[in-house]
């Protein structure tokens, strides 16, 4: 392969120095995928280095896929073998194979975000905690941020504020002990434990950490500055064999410091990694001049970063626009008008057109205006469809086949379809489970048989006996096999047909789907390959699900719409308090502040060739209009680099200054940047709870709360999903079994507890 022809300068020097460790430095747009897979065939091709020798993790599955495909088309020799995955998907092979030596059998189940909650509220009910004041949300937040940092259960109350004494902490500390312990007797791991005990194996384990030091040669870490404690040092330890770790990120890019990812990973690489080479990327190949040039004097401002600055050879572009907008619903309107406007005389598709928000809460009223348009569109981000209830369904029948201690999702298809078997059954089984120290399952199997549970027993032997069956079909048929069996032996297909609605015709056509997935999982692997599809089900993500087929207008967060670009791009909400967020102006230190210029520079880099800020001077919060003061960030950029006049805002500039608080540059002191290990415990818990506000609901006269199963006198039973605290009235999310998902005041619904 000629590099020389593909690659720039720099392209090609971090493609050929390939010893040690290397820091690459790769701007937005500057081909950061293109050196990683070049860096690949290169070590094969022109190092002789065995493909099982090479590593590549990157953060989605969608981008390990395009990875693995890109190596295996341009590759002149036989590169089947290099290890490309996700850092999750990793840890799960790590774990299957060497699972047993810190006491966990190497098929448990992986726990998604439901069945981690579902799990909780069992702990919660155990602990006798208030899940009206308390979610189980609040507790799984905190803990996810413990095992982020490496903070097992029993560290768990030194490294909080208080060092474990405040009530608040205590009752965290006994609800991640008995979490845990929860998981490990249903022989599971939650998404945060894949890499937690991953870097806990091979921290503990001689031969573990040999065979993986010995296998991995060449380590490569796309997306580097999202990592965080725990990826640092799983990644840390499999390279620290060779050496030869590369890591390719750009911190001007870390945007998800709120889900644990450390900026200082990258920012202090060469400390980490002594006699580091650093390569930086700086050709931008994405978008216009212009565009670059705004983003450029925008992110310079930031203290916390290494020094580059984009370029690029593309055309020099339409000056980047700035509108601003009497209302929030004038705003959406005009974005609506223009989309619609540039297709027709652009004659360029709606999939080119991307519109970007800080918060959900922004995508309401664009979606309204966008349908009396009559422009089609998309949000990104909707309900993924393994969490829709008949895939869940299934899936829990497919687990409880692969590991019968899962006592989460045995619960959940015990009565599924309905088989008479009830919440009074369920509790003497419960009750008889934990008398005889045994699983949920095998009270089912040993209790059911004995007839313990009176008139019900006959059906749960029944249950059993169906279930032994799968569990030896498993072994030797195909998933989608298997699957047809479960759906139509359980009854489950029968009984959305009775239905004969549109609702369940739907999930007809999802389990249709599902059975798809499974026949294009059978193409590839042999038959009694049943964890492995689990497995591969249980690691997809929502980014992955952008199907690019689609002719619409995207509509997403600012955070989704990482890692994609698209020809012209539409960033609103630019106002102080939204964007920037009011707790990043306010936050104590910088740190939050330069994330959400990051998060702003990144919005900016998604344009090719159009981008478009807007800004309401009149937003709808809480119920009321009020008047929004002009974004920071729209002022930081110089005047000559906006088409459209700022000359109104500076004449109020004086008015507005004085009724915003104090910032840095109207004298505040200078806030302080944390270093690593120096962030103190008092202030990221701080955070934290922060984080979680709102979780905690202090009136009483609600009856219910969040995974209840409530009554509805239109709209049928359905489980309370959220409740959120808005004044006057609690608004309350439904997920209806045959309505779908509801959102209604407490004081209108009359919701009734089942």
């Amino acid at each position: 392969m000629n590099y020389e022809e593909i690659l720039n300068e720099q392209q090609l020097l971090g493609v050929r120095t390939t010893e040690g460790p290397v820091l690459i430095l790769a701007g937005a747009g500057s081909g950061k995928t293109r050196v990683l897979v070049h860096r690949i065939c290169y070590l094969i091709e022109e190092c002789d280095v065995n493909p099982w020798n090479i590593m590549a993790i990157t953060f989605t599955n969608k981008a390990a896929g395009e990875m693995r495909s890109r190596i295996e088309n341009m590759s002149e020799v036989e590169s089947d073998g290099v290890w490309v995955s996700t850092f999750h998907s990793a840890c799960v092979r790590i774990l299957r194979r060497f699972g047993d030596h810190i006491g966990y059998d190497n098929h448990f189940t992986i726990y998604d975000t439901e069945d981690s909650k579902a799990a909780m509220r069992e702990v919660l009910k155990g602990l006798n905690v208030d899940q009206k004041k308390y979610r189980e949300k609040y507790f799984l937040n905190i803990i996810s941020a413990a095992k982020n940092e490496l903070v097992d259960e029993e560290a768990f109350p030194g490294w909080t504020a208080s060092g474990g004494k405040s009530d608040d902490d205590k009752m965290c500390a006994k609800a991640y002990r008995a979490y845990q312990a929860r998981l490990k007797e249903s022989d599971a791991m939650d998404f945060d434990d894949l890499i937690l005990k991953t870097v806990e194996l091979l921290r503990k384990d001689e031969e573990a950490l040999a065979y993986y030091q010995r296998k991995l040669q060449y380590v490569m870490v796309d997306e580097y500055q999202d990592t965080n404690t725990a990826q640092f040092e799983l990644v840390k330890l499999l390279a620290s064999g060779s050496g030869n770790l590369c890591v390719v990120g750009d911190d001007d890019q870390s945007i998800y410091r709120f889900r644990g990812a450390n900026i200082y990973n990258i920012l202090n690489f060469e400390q980490n990694f002594p006699n580091t080479k650093v390569i930086k990327l700086e050709q931008n190949y994405r978008s216009t001049q212009k565009i670059l040039a705004v983003a450029n004097a925008m992110i310079k401002l930031n203290q916390g970063r290494k020094d580059k600055t984009l370029w690029t050879e593309n055309d020099e572009g339409k000056q980047v626009r700035f509108k601003q907008i009497e209302s929030a619903y004038g705003e959406a309107e005009f974005v609506a008008t223009d989309v619609e406007r540039k297709h027709q005389i652009l004659n360029e598709p709606y999939s080119h057109f991307a519109v970007l928000y800080r918060t959900n809460a922004q995508s309401r009223i664009l979606e309204e205006k966008f349908l009396m348009e009559n422009v089609p569109y998309r949000i990104v981000g909707g309900l993924n469809f393994y969490q829709r209830r008949e895939i869940k369904d299934i899936l829990s029948y497919l687990r409880v086949i692969g590991n019968h201690k899962d006592d989460i999702s045995i619960r959940r298809i015990l009565n599924v379809p309905k088989r008479g078997i009830g919440p009074t059954t369920e509790a003497k089984i419960s009750q008889y489970a934990q008398d005889n120290g045994i699983s949920y399952y095998e009270a089912l199997k040993w209790g059911g048989g004995a007839g313990v549970f009176g008139r019900s027993s006959a059906k749960i032997a029944d249950f059993i006996t169906m279930m032994e069956t799968f569990k030896e079909e498993a072994k030797t048929i195909p998933v989608k096999e298997l699957l047809e069996h479960v759906v139509e032996q359980t009854g489950y297909r029968e009984a959305l047909e009775a239905e004969k609605s549109d609702n369940s015709r739907a999930r007809i056509e999802n389990l249709n789907e599902f059975l798809s997935k499974a026949a294009e999982f059978d193409q590839v692997h042999e038959p009694g390959h049943l964890l492995e599809f689990l497995e591969e089900v249980a690691l997809i993500a929502d980014i992955d699900r952008t199907s690019p087929d689609e002719d619409v207008v995207l509509l997403m967060t600012m955070h989704s719409a990482k890692g994609l670009e698209f020809p012209h791009v539409y960033v609103t909400g630019f106002e102080d308090g939204l964007f920037p967020s009011y707790p990043s102006i306010t936050a104590e230190t910088d740190e939050e502040l330069e994330e959400e210029r990051r998060l702003c520079y990144v919005a900016m880099t998604r344009a090719m060739k159009t981008l478009t800020l807007t800004r309401s001077r009149i937003r709808m919060v809480n119920g009321e209009q009020r008047r929004t003061r002009l974004s920071r960030f729209i002022k930081e950029i110089p005047d000559e680099l906006l088409d459209g006049s700022l000359e109104e805002e500076r004449k109020k500039r004086q008015e507005e200054q004085q009724q915003q608080p104090q910032d840095a540059a109207a004298g505040r002191k200078k806030k302080k940047f944390y270093r690593p290990g120096e962030t103190a415990a008092a202030s990221y818990q701080k955070k934290l709870q922060n984080m979680n506000a709102g979780t905690k609901i202090e009136k009483q006269e609600l009856s219910y709360g969040v995974g209840d199963r409530v009554e509805h006198a239109k709209y049928g039973q359905g489980v309370v999903s959220a409740i959120t605290d808005g004044g006057r009235d609690y608004e309350v999310s439904v997920e209806f079994d045959d309505a779908g998902k509801k959102r209604m005041f407490a004081s209108f619904a009359k919701l009734e507890k089942i």
